[in-house]
């Protein structure tokens, strides 16, 4: 099977799906391929209910219901999309194009590639605790997917980024009892959400342990109970049935490291005029990509994915002249 479109998104995460929306109005064709088995990347895989804060016009939106949101935004462009497929192989054709294979061995052929994988092949950072295996899934997680899962439950979180201080926040409401423990004395995150985890555990409504790690599990079968090592303290076990150790994810880009591009540290280096890479005809936007000054934000990813299609147009069409036009005079069915 031979799939051939315009511009090819590796990637059906927030940055992929709205590049397909900017794409759509220069009268690009898009077509996604993603590993996951559904659009979305780490919005709908990872934390689907998690609240996210800093979308434009939108004071709070739930992570899936933004999914459903650029969803509804790019349907008038209908895009393909090849899910539940990894990227696997890409070529040079002699008309100048690029054909791209799966590990499925789908075949898909663009003049354009936008890598817009994320963090690209990812897993959990795992803490060092020699039994924790034993208790994946029977009381230990490492996402979370939906909060009500922990309605009425005792909850251990781990960690002192964004992740964490969000998710302790959010489960104060839902759990019957919330702790949150970091190994030091300052957090990684937002400073609002250090304020909001400083006033609950001033409220007595989470319980904080700072300069302290999560050093053992225990349980029957199931978790029954977590052993945290204060610096001060020492040792002391707290009852729970849920640890949830958020330590960020560990990026692994997978085939795409071996598509001759310029990688720095897991990330694809490319140029801020317009988010190209060193091999011509393929760019890269979101997580995925590194460069100076580069925040890994959604908000950014979808800057970095319109001006990438831009420079797409002139290199699919290096004749045609591109002229910009607005949204609020043109509308969207006038770009179809």
């Amino acid at each position: 099977m031979m799939i051939e479109t315009d511009i090819l998104i590796i990637g059906a995460g927030p940055c992929g799906l709205f590049a397909v929306f900017e794409a759509g109005l220069l009268k690009l064709r898009c077509h996604l391929i993603d590993s996951l088995p559904q659009p979305g990347g780490q919005l709908t895989e990872i934390y689907p209910k998690k609240p996210i804060y800093d979308i434009p016009g939108y004071p709070t939106v739930l992570a899936g219901e933004l999914v459903e949101k650029l969803m509804e935004q790019i349907e008038p462009f209908k895009p393909g999309f090849t899910l539940g497929e990894r990227a696997e192989t890409i070529e040079k054709m002699e008309d100048g194009r690029f054909k791209l294979t799966s590990n499925k061995g789908t075949v898909h052929v663009a003049p354009v590639i936008a890598s817009a994988g994320g963090l690209g092949c990812f897993e959990p950072r795992k803490p060092p605790i020699g039994n924790i295996g034993e208790f994946e899934d029977k009381g230990v997680e490492y996402i979370i997917k939906d909060p009500e899962f922990y309605r009425d439950k005792n909850v251990v979180i781990a960690g002192g980024g964004d992740s964490a201080l969000d998710w302790t926040i959010f489960l104060a409401d839902v759990a019957s009892e919330v702790t949150l423990v970091h190994r030091r004395s300052s957090f990684r995150g937002a400073l609002d959400s250090v304020e909001k985890v400083m006033e609950l555990n001033e409220a007595g409504k989470i319980r904080l342990i700072t300069e302290a790690q999560v050093v053992g599990l225990e349980g029957n079968g199931k978790l029954e109970s977590v052993v945290i090592k204060h610096k001060k303290v020492g040792e002391m076990k707290k009852g729970t049935q849920h640890f949830v150790p958020l330590f960020g994810l560990a990026p692994k880009l997978g085939p795409i490291a071996e598509w001759g591009l310029n990688i720095t540290k897991n990330a694809i280096e490319v140029d801020t005029l317009d988010y190209s890479t060193n091999v011509p005809g393929i760019y890269a936007i979101g997580d995925i990509n590194t460069y100076p000054g580069k925040l890994k934000l959604i908000l950014c990813g979808f800057h970095e994915g319109t001006l990438m299609v831009q420079s797409a147009f002139k290199h699919i069409y290096p004749d045609k002249k591109l002229s910009f036009k607005y949204t609020t005079v043109q509308g969207v069915n006038g770009f179809e």
